[in-house]
C-alpha cells in the first residue's frame, strides 16, 4: 500500500476507533458516507445506525481481482448474545468503541486495493452486499436467513441479483454524484488524483475466553 493506515489499539478487551486528518485521500470516511446515503435511502437498510458500524480497510496479499473485496465482521453471537460457545469453551468478542465511547456493532472492512479494482457497479454492489449482512434487528449479529447457508441463502445467484436490484434503486433516488464520484476510478487512478490513500484500520477482534 502506498498509504500508512490509521490504526489504534488499546488494552487486551476493547479497541478504539480513532479518526485523523491528512492530506490524500480518506477512503474510509468517504465509504463511511456512501454507506449512510444507502441507508437513509432505502427502506431494506433503515434498521441500520451506521453510528455503530465501524468502517475499516484490510491490504489484499495479492493484486488479483478474485477473492475478497469486503467483509461484515459481526460483534456480537447469535441473537445478540454477548457471549457464545465455540468448540465446547465460552466466549466473548473484544469490544469496540468510537472516540465518543460508542459502541460498534459491527465491523465493515474493504479490500485495498482489490476493491477499488473492480467496475462502479460491482463496488456499489459490494456495499450492499456487506449492508445487508447486518441484522434486521441491529444487535450485533448477522442476518441470518433458513437453511445450512444461512448467510447467503441457499442461491447465491439469486442474492447477487436482489443486491444488484438495491444499487438500481439507490441510484434511482439521485444520490448526489460527488458522494459515489471516486467509486469510478480504480485503485491506481484515486492514487494518482490524491498522492496517498488512507483511513481506519482495525483489528480482527478477539474472541475471548469467559472463565
Amino acid at each position: 500500500m502506498p498509504s500508512r493506515a490509521t490504526s489504534a489499539f488499546s488494552a487486551s478487551h476493547t479497541t478504539r476507533v480513532r479518526s485523523r486528518n491528512a492530506a490524500g485521500f480518506d477512503f474510509t470516511s468517504q465509504i463511511r458516507d456512501v454507506c449512510s446515503d444507502m441507508v437513509s435511502r432505502l427502506p431494506e437498510l433503515s434498521h441500520i445506525d451506521i453510528k455503530q458500524v465501524a468502517i475499516s480497510f484490510s491490504q489484499a496479499r495479492k493484486r488479483v481481482k478474485h477473492g475478497l473485496y469486503a467483509t461484515t465482521t459481526p460483534m456480537r453471537f447469535e441473537d445478540g448474545a454477548l457471549t457464545g460457545v465455540r468448540r465446547g469453551r465460552k466466549y466473548s468478542v473484544q469490544r469496540l468503541f468510537d472516540d465518543n465511547q460508542r459502541e460498534m456493532l459491527y465491523i465493515v472492512s474493504f479490500y485495498l486495493p482489490r476493491f477499488m479494482d473492480v467496475c462502479f457497479k460491482e463496488k456499489l454492489i459490494t456495499i450492499i452486499h456487506e449492508l445487508w449482512h447486518i441484522s434486521p434487528d441491529f444487535n450485533g449479529d448477522l442476518r441470518r436467513h433458513s437453511g445450512r447457508c444461512y448467510v447467503h441463502t441457499h442461491s447465491q445467484k439469486k442474492y447477487d441479483a436482489e443486491m444488484a436490484r438495491l444499487v438500481d434503486i439507490w441510484l434511482s433516488l439521485s444520490p448526489p454524484p460527488e458522494l459515489y464520484e471516486f467509486l469510478h476510478d480504480n485503485f491506481d487512478e484515486l492514487n494518482g488524483k490524491y498522492g496517498r490513500i488512507y483511513g481506519i484500520k482495525i483489528p480482527h477482534p478477539k474472541l475471548l475466553p469467559v472463565d
